[in-house]
């Protein structure tokens, strides 16, 4: 499906080059258009406030269209189980199941059953949102509606609902999203040590005690700099994969307009789709089904495994 949406950003582009006829298809500037935020051209543009940029952006759409998404399903499934009784329905024995799956198996292996019911509400919302956040990317709502837009309705790319269909994205490719995500499991930590063993040990607790004072020079600055990595590796693992396919998948259809171009003919372009390109977008994109559940596990297995660090200290 990502593939599809590839396409239609892909061709999109080529033909505003083809009719300015100024220059060629530029699959960098393609690419980049369709991973960035495009802060400059706003879905919601709004004054700043104390030097920020309120406007809202495509990023800043997908991240509300997701909450609310996973707030709303979420919602119904439980309230629908809650008067079913005892029997849950098919969705519900589907909730059960993630559930169960988080609590069990992610989050008391590494907080441990003392903890297990305080934790495993965050870690659930993680997996949801991040998982809700990657699947989104892979399908191709925007694009096909923008099919649509483009026969029927004729929206101008200079009004709200025009730049709204330019094209769908997925908002844990977005570096400030995930970085927020990975505050969140920072400051966790922080409450987790805090709750288990108090403030003060809590800190005290990030070196071994009884060791020479010269040792602590060095071990300290090391294992407070451990506290930053922890939250910055999570922010560039989910962000860089989900981008990485992305630009995978865009830089293989470019190729069936930069060969065109150079072959100028489309005939050329089209056996490059059909022999290279096609196929190995589906297979990237099939690639991708598969990361968008194991970064949303990776995510959450690392934040319970960090946060059970600091309950359970290990030296």
């Amino acid at each position: 499906m990502m593939w599809f949406t590839a396409a239609v950003q892909a061709h999109g582009a080529a033909a505003a080059h083809a009719a300015s006829e100024k220059e060629g298809f530029n699959a960098g500037e393609t690419i980049i258009h369709h991973i960035a935020n495009s802060a400059e051209h706003p879905l919601i543009p709004l004054p700043e406030i104390f030097g920020i940029d309120f406007s809202v952006t495509k990023h800043v759409f997908m991240l509300w269209l997701v909450a609310l998404l996973v707030f709303v399903v979420v919602t119904w499934m439980v309230r629908r189980h809650l008067k079913q009784g005892p029997v849950p329905s098919t969705a519900g024995s589907g909730l059960e199941t993630v559930v169960e799956f988080v609590r069990d198996s992610i989050v008391a292996p590494n907080v441990g059953s003392k903890w297990v019911d305080t934790w495993t509400p965050l870690i659930l919302t993680f997996f949801a949102f991040i998982f809700t956040a990657n699947l989104i990317g892979l399908i191709p709502i925007f694009e096909v509606v923008r099919l649509m837009n483009h026969w029927v309705v004729g929206a101008d790319s200079s009004t709200f609902l025009g730049r709204l269909l330019e094209g769908g994205t997925t908002a844990t490719a977005n570096f400030n999203v995930t970085a927020g995500l990975a505050i969140v499991t920072f400051l966790a930590i922080i409450v987790a040590g805090t709750r288990a063993h108090g403030f003060l040990q809590h800190w005290k607790n990030l070196v071994p005690s009884g060791l020479a004072w010269p040792i602590y020079v060095l071990l300290i600055p090391i294992e407070l700099l451990s506290m930053f990595v922890k939250p910055f590796a999570l922010t560039m693992r989910l962000a860089a994969n989900m981008t990485g396919g992305h630009i995978a998948i865009l830089a293989v259809l470019s190729l069936v307009f930069l060969f065109a171009e150079m072959a100028r003919t489309a005939i050329a372009g089209i056996a490059v789709g059909l022999v290279i390109s096609i196929p190995l977008a589906v297979g990237i994109s099939a690639l991708e089904c598969i990361v968008v559940l194991v970064q949303a596990y990776v995510f959450t297995l690392l934040s319970a495994v960090f946060i059970g660090m600091a309950i359970h200290v290990h030296h």
